[in-house]
């Protein structure tokens, strides 16, 4: 791997040679608002050269021939410009600043609006060569290409950038809770419970502008990162008049037309909504103590009250379907121009499963299995989304916007488990039956005011919310005599007291409020038509965010002594055991315990207040120089109630003053070389601070927070050189540095067989690495297949490394937090957690203009990370990489009908993850060594190949220049 990216390296050196000619740019403006043209036509008389200006009213144009040349600027409803004697140089750079007057007379079926495309490849690529801070970024051009179902599948495309789970971002390796996510500059809130983390699967495509990843700090950022800020923007104002619709139809081998297991979860579950039955009776005693103080009869009559709905049906899978409708429309009000985009988009997905999972002997050889399964897993996964923004334009000066996102997601999961715990010896059959609904809410006012020439006021008033519900989770283990197999004596396990391995019903729901205030002011000094002035920058950003969580957990028991008609209740099958004849509290029936504790409920706040200053200037003509300081103050806090006492947990109030430094020197038009520092923090989520114990059963963990863990400080350090060989191509190479004092890791504890996993601070960790980033059109190319193809590559490598102290502090059973020792630790020198040593992607596009046909061939591959830090009784698991290839191919017809066609993960590889038995911080190759100590894989399975055929009508579009 390490040769290919070599070779990649010096293949990109060697394509930056550039012609012998001379070259012309500039920018268009209008003559009497100043403000820039967009899609102006540049070209040079006589000859086939020109170009179009991009977002900033910029155009560029190669090969111009040397000598004395007339330039001709033209635009819809502005008078044609001829500039001529514009004397072209060989091997120098002319530069033509002009502006157009309008022509002073009105056209019947056309309207100009003076709105900047953002969303195209050249737009992103200028957006972030003006952006001061490094960046990255992804239009939504690239992303129609690649035709990718959501935000998750198209930032991957990023260099840099890759996904966990389908759905949480590693940007430099990095993991999720070490990146922040804006939507539409407002900091968007945690998606998860038990991590800090954004599902990007949440936000699906077709309603994404583009999306921006800054790799390094500025003033104007929020400093808690360290391997990047992902800025979402969602489509703003339409281009033109539209309704769409659409209709894509999935089909996944090995899941599609399969017959498989599921439970019932009622009428709504296909809208992310369930049944009013699957909550907890009001009648129900509040507190635990109250409830198991009940005689075994009495628990029992409220047992009742909870539906009987523990039976499996088998279903027979559809194919994944997907609608969308998108509805675009612009009118005048008066002197108000007005817009609107409304997306509405809804889907139903289906995902089987087959997983192996072992567990090892704690402390013993490898190779000594403790516990052995094979999960069957179903998901059906539901998606209602809509996007609904207004905008108001009431002059050049000021623009009003309101802009609505709203989410609702259901994943409705059954899992069988059956294998052997040897420790046991019995033979083991587990049922899950998991139902999750999460609803996640952004609606925000922002306004753009022109104060004069010079000055630019904006400002967001935001609320965010964010549900998550998991409505009557059932569990249930039976048991048999070791090897019994599976016409074995099952016997369900019922224990004294309720614990999450065994039977029980959890019922757990969050809800998070977020109110947030921005202002940012940008004063431009020295002189206005310069095409990079100074700027001086400010701004304020508030936010006060606060959490409700509450959980509640029943386990089953069984009242000794037969039924009198000596039955054996524990041994009938899962539908009908917990009816309500054995749900009796009489002997040899079924009572009802309440295991919830006290700290399986909390409430917590974030208080965060920022403001910061920066300037930038030039030192001479070449150089940008910007400084800025951003001074960060964060509350936290959390509380539990203790006996019907409140009680705090957590109150942490830190100040932290993050300077910024990025200098940009101009070697020529088109190479650049920046350099970045920024000072980051990393703050704990709630949920990781809480001492809330959570039971995976997908993994056999339980999962605790920790209330000791505190802010981590970063020092990143850049260095980049960029070359633009024309407008819509990039070639850059970048290397970087970062110190991390305090990171967080997740971390296995030391406790007996199976998993239980907490988050710690190491003492420091430093990371540095080299990417290299390469986008290559070939449109001077003789050949038409050629001027139509467009290479996309880039690549990471990335060299962590983690120290350690003598200890860490970390929650024991109880959740009390304690000093475990790590002179046991086998891997004391180790890559950060979820860092990855190399990321890779790479893609070819073709695009045919006049035909309307596209295909791509993307391809993505990460190195191997570190799931969970361990010791050497519970070693470290790492998961390993696998390749993925992408073909996707479209075709327009007639302008009105877009056809579909994709087939991800072509390959298939297995998703594994292994732990590293013998200790020598990686996972060695060979995976089925029988020898002592050889790492061993934890968990398998694959996803399948996945292939979807969409159609997109189009009604009646009139085309308005932007």
């Amino acid at each position: 791997m390490n040769r290919n990216l070599i070779v990649l390296f010096f293949t990109l050196f060697s394509l930056t040679a550039w012609a012998q000619t001379g070259t012309v740019r500039g920018t268009v403006k209008d003559a009497k608002t100043k403000e820039s043209l967009i899609g102006c036509t540049v070209r040079i008389d006589g000859t086939q050269l020109g170009g179009t200006t991009d977002i900033d009213g910029g155009f560029t144009i190669q090969n111009v021939p040397a000598g004395t040349q007339k330039v001709v600027v033209s635009y819809i409803s502005y008078q044609t410009k001829e500039i001529p004697n514009v004397r072209i140089e060989s091997g120098n750079t002319t530069v033509i600043d002009t502006e157009l007057d309008e022509e002073g007379k009105s056209l019947q079926e056309v309207v100009v609006r003076a709105n900047k495309a953002t969303n195209t490849e050249i737009a992103v690529i200028t957006e972030v060569k003006q952006i001061k801070a490094l960046a990255v970024g992804i239009s939504a051009a690239q992303i129609q290409k690649s035709q990718d179902r959501d935000a998750a599948a198209a930032i991957r495309r990023v260099p840099g950038v890759s996904i966990l789970d389908n759905r949480f971002v590693l940007i430099r390796g990095l993991g999720s809770r070490y990146n922040s996510v804006l939507i539409n500059d407002v900091i968007a809130p945690s998606t998860e419970v038990e991590t800090r983390s954004f599902s990007f699967d949440i936000i699906p495509s077709n309603i994404l502008d583009r999306m921006i990843v800054y790799k390094s700090g500025s003033a104007e950022l929020p400093g808690d990162f360290a391997g990047g800020i992902v800025k979402i923007y969602t489509k703003r104002r339409p281009s033109s008049n539209f309704i769409d619709v659409g209709l894509t139809l999935g089909y996944r081998p090995g899941t599609t037309g399969e017959q498989t297991q599921s439970h019932q979860r009622g009428g709504l579950s296909a809208l992310g909504l369930w049944s009013p039955k699957q909550t907890i009776p009001t009648s129900f005693p509040t507190r635990s103590g109250d409830f198991n103080a009940l005689g075994a009869p009495q628990r029992a009559a409220y047992a009742k009250l909870l539906p009987n709905s523990w039976g499996l049906t088998n279903v027979s899978v559809m194919p994944d379907i997907r609608f969308a409708l998108n509805t675009g429309r612009r009118f005048d009000i008066g002197n108000v121009q007005v817009s609107n985009l409304t997306s509405i988009n809804y889907s139903l997905t289906n995902q089987i499963t087959n997983i192996d999972l072992r567990v090892y002997e704690n402390g013993a050889v490898a190779n000594s299995v403790n516990q052995d399964y094979k999960d069957a897993s179903y998901a059906r996964q539901s998606r209602l989304g809509l996007l609904h923004n207004w905008s108001l334009r009431f002059s050049p000066t000021f623009t009003l916007e309101w802009k609505t996102l709203f989410n609702q997601l259901g994943n409705q999961e059954t899992v069988v488990r059956q294998g052997q715990n040897f420790d046991s010896n019995a033979d083991i059959r587990s049922y899950s039956q998991r139902f999750e609904n999460r609803s996640i809410a952004t609606t925000q006012v922002s306004g753009d005011h022109q104060l004069n020439e010079l000055t630019k006021l904006n400002w967001i008033a935001g609320y965010g919310y964010s549900g998550r519900w998991e409505p009557d989770w059932k569990r249930a283990r039976y048991q048999a005599p070791l090897n019994s197999g599976e016409n074995g004596v099952y016997t369900l396990v019922t224990p004294l007291s309720p614990n999450p391995i065994d039977v029980g019903r959890f019922y757990s729901k969050l809800n998070e409020q977020t109110i947030s205030l921005i202002g940012n002011y940008d004063h431009t000094f020295g002189n206005p038509t310069d095409r990079e002035p100074g700027h001086l920058k400010a701004g304020i950003y508030a936010e006060q965010r606060v959490r409700d969580y509450s959980a509640r957990f029943y386990g089953y028991n069984s009242i000794a002594g037969t039924t009198s008609d000596g039955a054996i209740v524990q041994q009938q099958p899962i539908g009908s055991i917990f009816s309500p004849a054995n749900v009796s509290g009489q002997p040899g029936g079924f009572s009802l315990l309440d295991g919830t504790s006290d700290l399986d409920s909390y409430r917590g706040g974030n208080t965060y207040g920022a403001a910061y200053v920066s300037g930038d200037f030039n030192l001479g003509s070449r150089t940008n120089v910007t400084l800025g300081l951003r001074g960060e103050y964060n509350i936290q806090e959390l509380k539990i109630q203790r006996l019907g006492v409140d009680q705090q947990l957590v109150n942490r109030r830190i100040f932290s003053p993050l300077p910024s430094l990025n200098v940009t020197h101009k070697l020529t038009d088109k190479h650049s070389v920046r350099l970045a520092y920024s000072a980051t923090v990393n703050r704990p989520e709630l949920r990781e601070l809480a001492p809330f114990q959570y039971f995976d059963f997908n993994l056999l963990a339980v999962v605790t927070g920790n209330t000791e863990l505190t802010t981590a400080t970063i020092q990143n350090v850049d260095l980049k050189w960029e070359y633009y060989p024309s407008p819509n191509e990039l070639i850059s190479v970048t290397g970087f540095y970062k110190h991390f004092r305090n990171p967080i890791e997740s971390f296995l504890l030391p406790t007996g067989n199976g998993f239980s996993y907490t988050f710690i601070n190491a003492p420091s960790a430093r990371n540095f690495g080299v990417e290299v980033e390469m986008r290559k059109g070939f449109s001077q190319s003789g050949s038409k297949f050629l001027q139509n193809l467009q290479v996309v590559a880039n690549g990471s490598l990335i060299d962590s490394r983690v120290t350690l102290g003598d200890f860490v502090r970390a929650p024991d059973a109880t959740s009390t937090v304690i000093d475990v020792p790590l002179k046991d630790l086998a891997d004391r020198t180790r890559p950060l957690a979820n860092q990855s040593p190399y990321l890779v992607n790479a893609g070819v596009y073709y695009q045919e203009p006049n035909s309307g046909l596209q295909w791509n061939v993307l391809y993505n591959i990460y190195g191997p990370r570190i799931f969970a830090v361990g010791t050497r009784n519970n070693p470290t698991i790492y998961e390993l990489p696998r390749h993925a290839i992408d073909l996707n191919i479209s075709k327009t017809f007639n302008q009105k009908i877009d056809v579909r066609l994709g087939i991800q993960d072509i390959l298939n590889q297995a998703t594994r993850y292994a732990q590293d038995f013998n200790g020598n911080g990686r996972v060695d190759r060979d995976l089925t060594s029988q020898s002592v100590n050889a790492d061993q894989i934890f968990r398998r399975f694959r996803r399948g190949q996945y292939v979807t055929l969409t159609g997109v009508y189009t009604f009646g579009r009139r085309t308005i220049v932007p």
